[in-house]
C-alpha cells in the first residue's frame, strides 16, 4: 500500500506542476537568446528534480524557464497555432501519435543532435527524424491484479481477444480515446492488432461490459480494483512501469502487464523555428539526453529511458518488464485518420 500511495502521489504531482525553474508566463521572455534564457514549452507531466535542471543552468549558462501547455495533444495544436510566434525556444512532449502533424506544420527546426547510443531505435523516419530527438519511452498495455485472480481461481487474461471472452465479462476498465492519451494508445493498439476489423473487435469488447471512463486515474483509482479499496473491476488499462508501484510487503507485485497488449509511446524533443536561443535550445535538448536526465526518468515522470546501459530503479529492474514486439503505427497513418478512427470509435462505444 505504501508504494501504491507514492504512486498516486507521484503521478499526480506532475499534473499540477507549474513551473520547475522560474515564472510561468504566457508571453514570450524578451531576454530569451541575448538574455541567456532558454524557454521550454511543454506538457504538464513534465518534471525533473530542481537540482538536475539546476544543472543544467550551472553546466550550460542558460537560466531555464518552463511553460506547460495541457497534454501531448494540446502541446501539439499550440505548437501548431503559435508556428510563427513561437512561446520558447525548445519543446518536450510531442509524441509519436502527433509527431506528423507538429513536423508538417513546419513547427521544428533542423535539429543537429548526435543521438547517443541505443537512442536511434526510437528516433523517426524521414525528416521528422532530422528535427525531433527521442528522450523517453514507454508502453500502454493492460494491466491486471494478480491477487484478485488468484483469490477467484480464475486465470487472468493475456491477449486481446481474452478481453472478449465471457468469463472475463464486466472485469475491464479502460480510460477513453477522446479524453485520455492512454486511452487513445490503447485504441491505437487494436488498429494495429486487427486493422480494418478493429470496429468489429470493439463491438465485441463493448458487447463483453468492457467500462470506458474519463480518464487514467477514473479508471485506475476509482474502479481497478488495486488502485481502490471500492475497485470492482480488476483489468485495467495502465502502463508497462505500473507494476514497479503495486508492492507488496514481500516485494512481489500484485499486478501485472499484459504484454502483448502494449503500444509503444515515445516522446521527442526539437527546436522550434524562429526561436529566440535556437543554441540555447540545443544545448537542453543534449542535456535531455545525457546520463544524469535518462536516470531521473523513471522516478520522476514514469518513463524509460531511451539511451543505452542506462541503470533503472531496483523495483522497475524486477518489475518494470518492457514487451519485445509493442504495437506501433506510422505517425503519418495515425496523423490521417485520427479524426475518422476517433469517430467510428464513438460511435460503438456510446451506443
Amino acid at each position: 500500500m505504501k508504494s501504491l500511495l507514492i504512486f498516486i502521489v507521484a503521478l499526480v504531482a506532475p499534473l499540477t506542476a507549474c513551473s520547475v525553474v522560474g515564472e510561468q508566463s504566457d508571453e514570450p521572455d524578451q531576454d530569451g537568446g541575448s538574455g541567456g534564457t532558454v524557454v521550454l514549452v511543454t506538457h504538464e507531466s513534465f518534471k525533473l528534480p530542481q537540482r538536475v535542471e539546476r544543472q543544467f543552468e550551472d553546466e550550460s549558462g542558460y537560466d531555464l524557464q518552463t511553460r506547460a501547455a495541457g497534454d501531448a495533444g494540446t502541446l501539439t495544436t499550440k505548437l501548431v497555432l503559435t508556428k510563427d510566434n513561437p512561446t520558447g525556444d525548445a519543446a518536450f512532449g510531442i509524441d509519436n501519435t502527433f509527431a506528423s502533424r507538429a513536423v508538417d506544420e513546419g513547427v521544428f527546426a533542423d535539429l543537429d543532435v548526435e543521438l547517443p547510443a541505443g537512442a536511434e531505435k526510437y528516433a523517426l523516419d524521414g525528416d521528422e527524424a532530422d528535427v525531433l530527438a527521442p528522450i523517453d519511452n514507454g508502453n500502454v498495455c493492460v494491466n491486471v491484479d494478480k491477487t484478485w485472480f488468484a483469490s477467484h481461481d480464475l486465470q487472468p487474461p493475456t491477449s486481446f481477444e481474452d478481453l472478449t471472452d465471457p468469463a472475463y465479462r464486466g472485469l475491464f476498465v479502460t480510460p477513453s480515446a477522446l479524453s485520455s492519451s492512454p486511452g487513445l494508445a490503447f485504441l491505437l493498439a487494436t488498429i494495429a492488432k486487427y486493422g480494418d476489423e478493429w470496429p468489429d473487435y470493439w463491438e465485441r469488447l463493448m458487447a463483453n461490459d468492457t467500462r470506458v471512463v474519463d480518464g487514467w486515474e477514473d479508471a485506475y483509482f476509482g474502479d481497478f480494483t488495486q488502485g481502490s479499496e471500492k475497485g470492482t473491476r480488476p483489468i485495467v488499462l495502465s502502463y508497462d512501469s505500473s507494476p514497479a508501484f503495486t508492492l507488496a510487503d514481500d516485494g512481489s507485485s500484485t499486478t501485472s502487464a499484459l504484454l502483448d497488449t502494449c503500444f509503444r509511446q515515445v516522446e521527442y524533443a526539437g527546436v522550434l523555428e524562429g526561436a529566440e536561443n535556437p543554441e540555447g535550445a540545443r544545448a537542453l535538448i543534449e542535456f535531455l539526453l545525457s546520463d544524469t536526465v535518462q536516470r531521473e526518468l523513471p522516478e520522476s515522470m514514469f518513463v524509460f529511458p531511451v539511451v543505452a546501459g542506462v541503470k533503472l530503479p531496483p523495483d522497475w529492474e524486477e518489475h518494470a518488464q518492457q514487451p519485445t514486439s509493442p504495437y506501433t503505427l506510422d505517425p503519418a497513418e495515425i496523423a490521417a485518420n485520427r479524426e475518422a478512427w476517433l469517430e467510428e470509435w464513438r460511435d460503438i462505444v456510446t451506443r
